[in-house]
């Protein structure tokens, strides 16, 4: 015999799943309005500024995927694939950089980037880069992909098409960035402005710009051990902070990494209880990070965190160059 009780119950269930989503969906009209959101900021540094570019001064090839709430359906997935090098004759570096992200199949931001940083040798210790960054972005939203009430049914479950008026949206354009950084052995300090031309993101809203962005970041070396420099294998303490505001968004990250040796170990704390944890190792050329997100407040009963993974190969090249200096900056 069919329980019709247990079929409306597990109906009703994943009904509120996809209500919850749908009003996400339509809360995140603030949210497209905010960059997505990286915590190995150093595994992909040319998204966080573009003066990075060229500061590893071998080739540098990164990748990077976040996914965001994995206890909600289908929440946000972001992936970033990134290449930049250090070329002596234009006196600093390019980068390129992909970017997909991705919000319930519904909404999807596509972006395409190049960067060029100068760089300028202050003293024998001081390096200064500044850095420059065009885009070109694609914004995608499709309602068809959005599950409404009126489309279920008690005993059926979703059965019917919904009478919500389809909204279908497809938008691109350019955008672009600029951003400075000073850096010695031991210490580095960069700005960055992001959205200089503060896109509109889709055409339902003329509400929906693309707010600038304001980046903030400072980190330091302290090297334990007989030996005082950063590329032996003694223990590196490096304390950071990363100030951001975008719009109406403020958010500051406060951060330590110990590395010892080829691993590498950090703690990450953003606003409103935020906390992350990484571990990452290097292994020949490639160093791999993995990163989980945690809420302390009530947000994480339903959210569960978020994981983060990145690769990336550091090539070898001739680096012979008595000019340029390398950035030493935690790779995770």
């Amino acid at each position: 015999m069919i329980n019709l009780n247990k079929i409306y119950y597990d109906n009703n269930q994943n009904c509120l799943k996809f209500i919850f989503s749908f009003c996400f969906v339509f809360f995140i009209k603030i949210a497209l309005c905010q960059d997505a959101e990286f915590t190995q900021f150093y595994s992909n540094p040319i998204y966080l500024n573009p003066a990075f570019a060229g500061t590893n001064n071998c080739p540098r090839l990164s990748t990077i995927h976040r996914s965001q709430w994995t206890g909600l359906p289908q929440i946000f997935n972001t992936t970033s694939f990134s290449y930049d090098q250090n070329f002596r004759k234009i006196h600093g570096g390019i980068g390129f950089m992909l970017l997909s992200d991705k919000l319930n199949n519904a909404i999807q931001n596509n972006r395409i980037s190049g960067m060029y940083s100068y760089e300028i040798k202050i003293s024998k210790k001081l390096t200064f880069r500044t850095g420059i960054e065009a885009s070109f972005w694609q914004n995608k939203f499709n309602q068809n992909q959005l599950t409404f009430v009126d489309m279920i049914d008690p005993i059926r479950g979703f059965v019917y098409s919904t009478g919500n008026k389809t909204i279908n949206s497809s938008k691109n354009g350019l955008d672009f960035s600029c951003g400075i950084l000073a850096y010695s052995e031991k210490f580095f300090l960069g700005f960055s402005t992001h959205h200089l031309t503060e896109p509109k993101q889709f055409t339902f809203s003329e509400q929906n710009k693309l707010e600038r962005k304001y980046s903030l970041n400072i980190g330091y070396h302290f090297p334990f051990g007989y030996e005082g420099s950063i590329g032996s294998k003694n223990w590196i303490v490096s304390p950071n902070i990363i100030v951001k505001k975008q719009g109406l968004n403020e958010q500051l990250n406060i951060g330590v990494y110990g590395k010892k040796g080829s691993y590498v170990v950090g703690l990450w704390y953003r606003d409103n209880q935020n906390y992350a944890v990484l571990v990452g190792g290097k292994m020949g050329l490639i160093k791999i990070g993995y990163s989980y997100d945690i809420n302390l407040s009530r947000l994480q009963l339903a959210t569960s965190g978020s994981h983060e993974i990145s690769i990336q190969i550091n090539f070898q090249c001739d680096n012979n160059n008595s000019i340029m200096r390398s950035l030493s900056c935690p790779s995770f």
